[in-house]
């Protein structure tokens, strides 16, 4: 397998889902990472407009994604001079499964005189320094887990609490391209519930119902960083947040709500 999704040579909205995209919680059902991508590799070419660049990307979810056929559509639906709202929808063959809607703005041409002291700093420890024997809590020989390259700075799948972790796509999300950052941070995002996971993976569940990604600058080159960490509740409502970052710094944040559950 070359990706995650390949196209359909008959219909540019039409993906074929592989086997990379498989989830820890079924062995039907995707990992919420790479079809999040994908929408964002549909979004970031709807409509494309020189000088604009996505800031914010939320993500719903619906229902579980089969590992099956999907059908992407993105439109503009708020235009602006400066700032617009796109929307993009993909679906199954029973229906619509995962939901976005992105923020596109003005970049500043020329760049702002910014002061220093504003600008955000502070970084971690590049991806050549974390453990590379991380296990990820899936008895499945293909999926999201092995087509990913984790690094753990602190933290573990094993070790309860928060984490700071590098990922880096083996594969592109879509056959024949090259992953955008936007799709890069999207896919190791969604993941941030899982390697900053408080509760015991094989006694509760801990699902996310969305994802919202902000990114004040676009990550550059392949690895990102998560400082993750999750805030569980008892009263079965969940909450994991990330910093993100790439070699150079930080780039945004992430957040996620959680539905918890006994298994």
């Amino acid at each position: 397998m070359d990706a995650y999704y390949l196209p359909d040579p008959a219909n540019p909205n039409r993906f074929e889902s592989t086997e990379l995209t498989r989830g820890p919680w079924s062995p039907h059902a995707q990992h919420a990472g790479p079809p999040s991508a994908l929408l964002a590799h549909v979004i970031e070419r709807c409509e494309p407009r020189d000088g604009f660049r996505i800031g914010r990307i939320a993500v719903e979810i619906l229902g579980p994604v089969p590992i099956a056929p999907l059908t992407v559509e993105a439109r503009v639906v708020r235009p602006g001079r400066s700032v617009e709202m796109l929307e993009a929808t993909l679906s199954s063959d029973q229906g619509p499964v995962l939901k976005a809607t992105a923020w596109r703005l003005r970049q500043a041409e020329p760049e702002l005189e910014l002061p220093p002291e504003v600008l955000p700093t502070g970084g971690h420890p590049g991806p050549e320094t974390g453990n590379e024997e991380a296990h990820f809590p899936s008895d499945q020989p293909i999926g999201y887990h092995t087509s990913i390259d984790f690094r753990f700075l602190t933290g573990d799948f094993a070790e309860p609490g928060p984490a700071v972790c590098w990922f880096r796509l083996r594969q592109p999300i879509v056959a024949g391209t090259s992953p955008s950052p936007w799709e890069r941070t999207l896919a190791a995002a969604d993941a941030a519930s899982g390697v900053s996971a408080t509760l015991d993976w094989g006694r509760y569940l801990f699902i996310n119902t969305d994802l919202t990604v902000t990114l004040h600058r676009e990550p550059v080159d392949e690895w990102i960083c998560l400082d993750a960490v999750t805030y569980p509740d008892r009263g079965g409502i969940g909450l994991a947040e990330s910093r993100i970052y790439d070699e150079k710094g930080a780039v945004g944040r992430s957040v996620q709500t959680l539905l918890l559950a006994n298994r």
